[in-house]
């Protein structure tokens, strides 16, 4: 049975979402939010308008100016002001006007220009191969990239070369750079520790800006993934992103803002202690955490030494229910309505998610926590890379 047939009482495995096609600064993720009561300062207004009418043309598509006003509740005055600065910005365009349905003039339509800018997203989570891509605004990836990760060389050289490549082939303006590593990244892009890259404290966002000369926002691999499925992924505002790969992490919202962490690593459940009963050796040197369990490479050994399909099975929900221990208090917690897992389907799907609801069922308050959804993302390997397009529409245009 696959995850997208399972149901526990009303605590339920579904199917993965279709993917679809603020003010300046880093707060990634925040541009539903725009609209929410709060007072803005004078001063940020103008940002915080034309932020709102970029959000509504993203999400919305194609609409007249009076249908502006009417959505976000701008003045015409301010929506015709807004509109002719972002046009001559490259940003918006008038694609044509609408097909008349009465007496009247014909409204002129108007949309996000999707294909005048491009945005290069860098995916360095990998364990043999770092990926890039360029994409346009609405997260369409329309080229890729990819080289053998560095063993000998310079990382950081080659991961510069990636991205010069992908500038050089953009052909239109570049909005920025994105990238999703692994490690701990603090909210400067400073890498504080990424141990598969040998990185301790250094500044990687500077180290691209420098080269590029163009904006670069850096962030956790999973970080990067939670706000893909958010923006492209139609995930809630309260979403948890259990990233499985080389090894385990996760990314987190809740009511649609980023959750870092007092020391920005908030979602590093990889090494948390999963169960009482022993288990294998982490690389981190403790006993039984949950990426010994879960991470593609363990897991995968374990399932090639079975004998036979049940066993397979038996270690597949074994392993989810590891997942299930390791989510249950966090779910109680922060009162999430969704979890959604990234990585291998044949792993992933199937046993394993099921032993996840199911332990979640038992571990958390029935009457509120039942209904949690845990699926599979519809977004593949592609899903850093679109996150990393998320981080720069929002750090550079206030969109997400």
């Amino acid at each position: 049975m696959s995850a997208t047939e399972v149901q526990r009482g009303s605590s339920t495995t579904e199917p993965s979402h279709t993917t679809t096609g603020a003010p300046n600064g880093r707060s990634f993720g925040n541009g539903r939010a725009l609209r929410q009561g709060g007072k803005v300062l004078p001063e940020h207004a103008r940002g915080h308008n034309r932020s709102l009418l970029l959000q509504t043309l993203f999400h919305q598509g194609a609409m007249s100016r009076a249908d502006l006003s009417r959505e976000t509740g701008l003045t015409r005055v301010t929506i015709s002001d807004l509109v002719a600065e972002l046009i001559a910005d490259g940003f918006v365009a008038e694609i044509g006007v609408r097909e008349a349905s009465g007496p009247g003039k014909p409204a002129m339509l108007i949309d996000l220009d999707r294909d005048g800018h491009r945005i290069v997203g860098l995916d360095l989570s990998g364990s043999d191969a770092f990926r890039g891509a360029i994409l346009t605004l609405d997260g369409t990836i329309v080229v890729r990239r990819e080289i053998p990760v560095p063993i000998d060389s310079d990382v950081v050289e080659a991961v510069i070369g990636l991205a010069r490549d992908l500038v050089a082939e953009s052909h239109a303006p570049v909005l920025g750079v994105g990238v999703g590593t692994p490690g701990v990244v603090d909210d400067r892009g400073r890498i504080l520790t990424a141990p598969n890259l040998h990185w301790v404290s250094f500044d990687l966002e500077s180290a691209l800006e420098s080269a590029l000369g163009l904006p670069v926002l850096v962030a956790n691999d999973a970080n990067a993934a939670v706000l893909a499925e958010y923006t492209f992924g139609g995930a809630g505002d309260d979403v948890l992103l259990v990233k499985v790969g080389r090894g385990v992490g996760s990314g987190l919202l809740s009511s649609g803002q980023p959750m870092r962490g007092a020391h920005f690593a908030a979602g590093e459940i990889g090494h948390v202690s999963v169960g009482t009963d022993g288990g294998p050796e982490c690389v981190c040197g403790k006993v039984g955490c949950l990426e010994a369990w879960l991470a593609v490479p363990a897991l995968t050994a374990r399932l090639a030494a079975a004998s036979g399909e049940s066993s397979r099975e038996s270690i597949l929900r074994d392993a989810g229910e590891r997942l299930g221990i390791a989510l249950a208090p966090i779910v109680g917690a922060l009162d999430l309505s969704e979890i959604v897992l990234s990585g291998p389907t044949e792993l992933l799907d199937g046993p394993l998610a099921e032993a996840t609801v199911e332990t979640l069922r038992a571990r958390t308050l029935a009457k509120f926590h039942d209904g949690v959804r845990v699926r599979m993302t519809g977004q593949g390997q592609d899903i850093v890379l679109r996150g990393a397009a998320v981080m720069v529409l929002s750090g550079q245009l206030g969109v997400s």
